[in-house]
């Protein structure tokens, strides 16, 4: 079987530099700062257009677009970037305590045909109490993902046609429907590690995604739902979510990230550890574990490295090596079970033409690509040591 890959929309800004814009800054937007930050790229159209279409044309299937106070409405501005785009999928984040199943479900349909049939759905349950308060959602975190549980059950009704009964302790439905379902309908990818999450992911997710934990974590986490969503006489395909520094020799990788964490000093690095410390997501707990906040040791497994974690809350780890070292770490969580990469780099416009002018031929060479739909064929990169070609005239 061949991977997904898939590239990461900044829309709470990007630069050149570790120091996380959604806690220190505004993110560009109005260019003030609250620490004195340089590198700083708001994430306006202009901007995270360039960044979709360099995805779209170097052959990443889709772009995960996260959810948030510090980020633009997903559903938004990737509808805006669809029409900037040609084949490239959008994996929509949003939280599912906010919004109406119903609602969400002819979203989706309104979009799939917007696009032709480009959505993703990305369900964000939400690990932070703060800001879930910010949003009005008082819930408790076990109780979040039993309303989850119930929000996916009546999305999936809503897409069947038909009138939808349901009725739970979170939501009463009465003849709900989408008159015209998406087609196809969207894949739905779910993350979450605490045991409130094992369950739902069983039942309603068709990709797993967790962070970029070491392999035999992964692992274990690939065995534990896996067999929740056999119980469930259901199967369930998994992703992971990482960063990735890919150079042409791993020590210009390595040299790339120690010059990111140059940018940091102690006292952000522990302003941002104490705030990560009181997230109710047990994900991102197990994020904060791989390297306790400390600067040394952050290789903790080959090629995998933490420090991004250091500052950034969610997804804190990072593939870093040759272009060769980091396709053999995604075969590795390939042979694991790993299908879908979701994947990103700072800053992300940079990063995206560092992989995939890297590392997308050396999967290829491999055989773990995926093949490009009908009518749009992927890029195929020039391989090393193709001779370059100079026009003349013009």
């Amino acid at each position: 079987m061949s991977v997904h890959l898939h590239w990461f929309l900044p829309t709470g800004g990007d630069g050149r530099t570790l120091v996380d814009r959604h806690a220190y800054t505004d993110g560009g937007v109005k260019r003030s700062r609250i620490t004195p930050v340089t590198g700083i790229r708001p994430p306006d159209i202009d901007y995270l257009a360039q960044i979709a279409r360099a995805a779209d044309q170097l052959g990443f299937e889709g772009v995960l677009t996260p959810t948030g106070t510090w980020c633009e409405d997903s559903w938004v501005m990737t509808a805006a970037l669809s029409q900037h785009t040609e084949r490239l999928k959008f994996l929509v984040a949003f939280r599912p305590g906010l919004i109406s199943p119903v609602l969400a479900a002819q979203m989706a349909a309104t979009y799939q045909r917007l696009t032709r049939g480009r959505l993703m759905l990305n369900v964000v349950t939400g690990g932070d109490a703060t800001e879930q308060k910010r949003f009005g959602d008082h819930l408790d975190h076990d109780s979040r993902y039993a309303r989850t549980d119930e929000f996916l059950a009546v999305l999936r009704g809503a897409w069947e046609g038909r009138p939808f009964d349901f009725q739970g302790e979170h939501f009463d439905v009465r003849g709900g429907l989408t008159a015209l379902p998406p087609d196809p309908l969207p894949e739905i990818f779910f993350g979450g590690s605490s045991p409130a999450a094992g369950p739902v992911a069983a039942r309603h997710s068709d990709v797993y995604l967790t962070w970029g934990e070491p392999p035999e974590q992964v692992k274990q986490k690939i065995d534990w739902i896996g067999g929740l969503a056999r119980a469930e006489g259901r199967t369930v395909r998994f992703g992971i979510r990482l960063h990735v520094i890919t150079r042409d020799a791993a020590a210009e990788a390595w040299a790339t990230a120690d010059r990111l964490l140059g940018d940091l000093d102690a006292d952000t690095v522990a302003a941002a550890q104490q705030a990560l410390g009181r997230s109710e997501s047990v994900g991102q707990q197990r994020m904060l574990a791989l390297h306790g906040g400390q600067r040394d040791k952050l290789e903790i497994t080959p090629n995998l490295w933490a420090g991004v974690g250091l500052v950034r809350g969610g997804a804190g780890t990072a593939l870093v090596g040759s272009h060769g070292e980091v396709a053999d770490r995604i075969e590795e969580y390939h042979a694991l079970g790993i299908d879908h990469f979701i994947l990103s780099g700072y800053p992300h416009l940079e990063e995206a033409y560092w992989f995939g002018e890297g590392v997308l031929p050396e999967l290829a060479a491999r055989g773990l690509l995926a093949p490009a739909p009908a009518g749009n064929p992927r890029p195929v990169p020039a391989p090393a040591g193709a001779p370059v070609l100079f026009a003349g005239g013009r």
